[in-house]
């Protein structure tokens, strides 16, 4: 099976598709960042930093004569401006018309199926029936939400999956494992942690850990979590909620001298809260692998979503 992978950050999707079996003739993305991770990754695959929503049929056909004939197409829009995580600001214009770039290469490229992965807020788009009602043109589709958790991420992760099949309905994807806990994937002692009261530390910081510990008890090791509008702390025996691009998670344990201490998680321990093996090259900034890790899709979903496409084509 031959697949590009459209908006492809990391490189998520195409791992995941790889896991399946799947060879990766190239990605996609607008970011330099992106770029020199998924080149590391994926050597064997081209790379086109080009904005998509710039492209013209005459474009993209360019593109296919150049990778020849595919199989798959995986596409994972910008979401921010779907997301609810944006809160108040105003979504983009620009970004919130990608979906259709995903349509314009499948138009060209008239692979056997697609994967477009966002987040469930993408129903709320304006478009969104439209853009089905072009994707069903040509192809059988089914939408599903999935969480991550179900398929071995140590992370609660809903996300929607519109599967299309050109040749047949497309099956549904069932989990796969139980959910893992967050604590599988914290290095506890590996990295420094600094007094949790201090006084530079946030009076909004104290007040979480307090909350947390009222709850929990005094003796608790918890991850104090600053987004959402719910509990703003976890246990680790429940999957790490949802990795956003700040890596918004603190780890909180008694200190062994009466106090407690405390430290942010690291990229390293969010890329296994993502589902990605720890030979994943995964370099730059801190803040660029954070927005690398919070955008990407989760492997194991993506391989399930593909082994369940193939098994009977």
């Amino acid at each position: 099976m031959r697949a590009i992978d459209l908006f492809c950050g990391a490189g998520g999707s195409s791992l995941g598709a790889v896991m399946a079996g799947a060879e990766i003739v190239a990605g996609f993305d607008v970011w330099q960042v992106a770029e020199r991770i998924y080149r590391a990754n994926f050597p064997r695959a081209r790379f086109y930093l080009r904005d998509l929503a710039t492209l013209s049929e005459s474009d993209i056909r360019g593109l296919c004569d150049d990778l020849g004939p595919v199989d798959l197409i995986l596409a994972s829009p910008d979401c921010s401006s779907h997301s609810l995580a944006r809160g108040d600001r105003p979504p983009c214009g620009k970004s919130l018309e990608l979906p259709w770039c995903v349509w314009a290469f499948a138009r060209v490229f008239r692979p056997r199926w697609v994967v477009v992965e966002n987040v469930p807020a993408l129903r709320r788009w304006r478009s969104y029936e439209s853009f089905l009602r072009a994707l069903r043109e040509r192809y059988h589709v089914r939408e599903q939400v999935l969480d991550a958790s179900d398929f071995g991420v140590p992370q609660r992760r809903k996300r929607l999956y519109i599967v299309c099949d050109r040749d047949a309905d497309p099956p549904e994807i069932a989990p796969r494992t139980r959910p893992a806990p967050a604590r599988d994937v914290i290095d506890f002692d590996r990295y420094p942690y600094t007094p949790l009261y201090t006084p530079r530390r946030a009076r909004r910081t104290v007040e979480r850990a307090e909350r947390a510990f009222r709850a929990l008890g005094r003796d608790a090791v918890y991850l104090m979590v600053y987004y959402g509008s719910g509990p703003q702390w976890q246990t680790l025996d429940v999957p790490l909620r949802t990795v956003t691009t700040s890596g918004h998670f603190a780890l909180v344990r008694p200190d062994g001298r009466g106090g407690h201490e405390m430290r942010m998680l690291q990229p390293d321990e969010l890329r296994a809260a993502m589902g990605f093996p720890s030979d994943f090259g995964l370099f730059g900034t801190r803040a660029d692998r954070m927005r690398l890790l919070g955008n990407a899709v989760c492997p194991p979903v993506m391989r399930t979503i593909v082994e369940t496409l193939t098994l009977g084509a």
